[in-house]
């Protein structure tokens, strides 16, 4: 079960690497970028399915996700100047706190 754990965070982190990759792609203009980004995606659903085997999908799939909403978004608040404002940073903590209380109450 720790395995499985341990593949689903390497995957949700490499849903920040894709998410990034596309939006460096510039909507698509940039090949390499986009090429990038849809393979990470690739590799990262690849481990979530793995993942999957041991984990139950509701949760995990919280966890994938939460990860990369979160990552991403902590990236552009500190890389893009995008916003950090009170409300943003209590809504990604709101997202952390589901998915440990998705993980607490699952089983």
């Amino acid at each position: 079960m720790a395995i499985a754990w341990g593949i689903l965070v390497a995957a949700g982190l490499l849903e920040i690497v894709w998410s990034l990759a596309l939006k460096n792609a510039n909507g698509l203009k940039r090949p390499g970028w986009a090429a990038l980004g849809v393979g990470v995606a690739m590799v990262s659903l690849g481990m979530l399915s793995y993942a999957l085997r041991d984990l139950p999908v509701g949760t995990a799939y919280a966890a994938w996700v939460g990860i990369g909403a979160v990552g991403v978004a902590v990236v552009g608040m500190l890389f893009y100047r995008e916003p950090a404002s009170r409300g943003r940073l209590l809504s990604l903590a709101a997202i952390i706190a589901g998915v440990i209380g998705l993980n607490l109450t699952g089983g």
